[in-house]
């Protein structure tokens, strides 16, 4: 049995369904051995290397189950390193098998020649060599492990090409699997029950208790738990950017965003006032504290925390109490001792309750004035309403892939989700560009029951252009949302917050979306008002063709201040504030 066939049986083992790459002159054992099991095991073949790794990436985002990518020696490690860095700083779980040059050429000056263990190293939670074949299956136990149990991660795989042509002798080796592994969280974990006494007495003591929901929720699948328990305490939530999603966002105790970027003022405002703060599956970093700035009125003494990761405990604020474990375990158990104990006395938090809700009453009747705004060019806040409204429309659940630039901080103030079907990622950990468009090929995979939508600008579109033909080919439905303006707008916002207008290298062509898109056999439409966009949008969720674009002409982040906390700071005016201003740099 060669060594490339006892991997493949190892992945079918583990049940990868779909594996993610770029061909090369070392991996090609690796296919021969895919080819002969295509009827259980997929390859999707990318244009990038890091586009794989974008795509590994959605499906370990949208599924409980770690994205899979391969990549060839040399170039095709290196171009692999940002979505695995992305991935594993974000906690979600990934496997990168780089095919390697044969072990015997290591040290001889052989073309392509990495040390890729090391490579990957400070950027995965586990990067190890094969060096030889019969350790294989060993391996890669240990890679869906590492992976999958404690708080998720990346894990890279250095496997030389001659231990995939290496013959094994099957009695020697056991291709057996860790069923536990197979998905995350792997033996998950519960503390000891006294803790969670202490933390249920903080939750049912106070009058102005808040919960905040990071995107560990998400990645333990809590979503339902944490409401459960909210409803049960009658608790208000917030959530991080990456925790958006854990409910429903018109739920009468969902309060909305906190942080810096694309925040809610009530939310944050919330934060600030609460006088207990739950923080479940968050790092509690600078986005979350605006550079550990915000609230204002410290947190310490008035903080716990829950999270799978001891290491990120009191980290940044002198916790009350620190409880590792699983969210969705820790908060299902502590929703039934709540259960148990009778629950809780809903009048204590109700006018708490009654406030932050009449606080974000008065944020969205504010805000309609932006929200419908005809203006030219095309506004923003306009265009996340056209999209709300359509995606409402089509009935259809959707896997949203948000690029972490010009989209960002109007998709999460204004983006409002009412349905659990529909889930919405942003890769938050580094701020790379160009993964949204790539990312939904990998968002179709992990549910095709689900439209896969991404959202980007157009520096990320000429980052991964090339992947539409990767949709094409594989008939992808995804729908592209290209926000047009012609410059790196965050960018160039930074520039001017700075006082000034001299804004260096920041502007280049606005890309011809559409007949770039049509050049590719997509279907696509140019949307430069809002009527256009409500067009264009219907249009998109009805079609049935394959992939199809959007190419939006949107006023850029760089000609009014966005809703990010510290530039409006920088600008002179409250954060805080629920009211609809627009706030200009000069």
């Amino acid at each position: 049995m060669r060594g490339a066939d006892i991997l493949v049986e190892m992945l079918i083992g583990y049940g990868v369904e779909v594996v993610f790459g770029v061909p090369g002159d070392t991996n090609v054992p690796f296919y021969e051995a895919l080819q002969q099991r295509e009827g259980a095991i997929r390859h999707v073949m990318a244009r990038d290397e890091r586009s794989a790794g974008y795509m590994a990436d959605a499906y370990g985002r949208f599924t409980n189950k770690p994205g899979v990518f391969e990549c060839p020696s040399g170039a095709g490690a290196m171009y692999s390193l940002p979505p695995v860095a992305e991935s594993n700083a974000s906690s979600v779980p990934v496997i990168l098998l780089t095919i390697d040059i044969p072990l015997p050429g290591e040290g001889r000056g052989v073309l392509t020649e990495l040390d890729c263990a090391r490579l990957f190293e400070p950027v995965t939670k586990l990067s190890v060599q094969v060096k030889t074949p019969e350790k294989l299956p060993e391996i890669i136990r240990r890679a869906f492990r590492a992976a999958c149990s404690g708080k998720p991660g990346a894990v890279h795989l250095q496997i030389p090409e001659d231990m995939l042509l290496a013959d094994v002798d099957p009695a020697r080796v056991s291709l057996h699997v860790e069923e536990e592994c197979r998905t995350f969280p792997a033996y998950p974990t519960l503390p000891a029950p006294e803790k969670l006494d202490s933390l249920l007495a903080l939750l049912t003591s106070c009058e102005r208790p808040l919960i905040v929901s990071g995107g560990g929720v998400n990645r333990s699948c809590a979503g339902p738990e944490v409401q459960a328990l909210a409803e049960r305490l009658n608790i208000p939530v917030c959530t991080t950017m990456t925790g958006q999603g854990t409910m429903p966002d018109d739920h009468r105790l969902a309060v909305g965003v906190i942080g810096d970027n694309g925040f809610h003022p009530h939310a944050n405002w919330a934060l600030e006032h609460a006088d207990f703060v739950l923080f479940i599956g968050s790092r509690v970093g600078s986005v979350v504290t605006i550079g550990w700035t915000f609230p204002k009125i410290t947190l310490n003494k008035r903080v716990a925390q829950i999270d799978i990761d001891p290491e990120i405990m009191a980290n940044n604020y002198e916790n009350v109490l620190s409880v590792q474990g699983d969210a969705r375990l820790v908060v299902q158990r502590l929703a039934a001792m709540a259960d148990a104990a009778g629950g809780s006395d809903p009048a204590r938090t109700q006018g708490w309750v009654d406030e932050l809700n009449a606080l974000r009453a008065t944020f969205w009747e504010n805000a309609e004035t932006l929200l419908s705004s005809d203006a030219r060019p095309l506004r923003p806040e306009r265009a996340v309403r056209c999209f709300n409204e359509a995606l409402e429309a089509s009935g259809q659940a959707a896997h949203i892939y948000s690029d972490a630039g010009t989209p960002t901080p109007h998709m999460t103030r204004f983006l409002r989700l009412k349905d659990r079907t529909t889930r919405f990622a942003i890769p938050r950990a580094f701020g790379g560009l160009g993964s949204a468009l790539p990312a939904t090929v990998g968002a179709w995979f992990a549910d095709q029951s689900r439209r896969p939508i991404g959202m980007f600008g157009d520096g990320s579109f000429g980052m991964t252009v090339g992947e539409m033909e990767t949709l094409v080919r594989l008939n992808v439905p995804a729908i592209l949302l290209l926000f047009n303006n012609g410059t790196f707008g965050w960018i160039k916002g930074l520039h001017r917050l700075r006082g000034h207008n001299q804004c260096f290298s920041v502007d280049f062509t606005p890309p011809r979306g559409q007949a770039i898109a049509e050049a590719f056999d997509l279907k696509a439409w140019t949307a430069t008002s809002a009527a256009e966009l409500d067009t264009a949008l219907a249009e998109a969720f009805a079609w049935t063709g394959g992939p199809c674009l959007i190419d939006i002409h949107v006023e850029s982040i760089a000609d009014r201040v966005p809703p990010v906390y510290s530039w409006l700071t920088k600008r002179g005016r409250d954060p805080l504030s629920v009211e609809a201003e627009e706030v200009r740099y000069f």
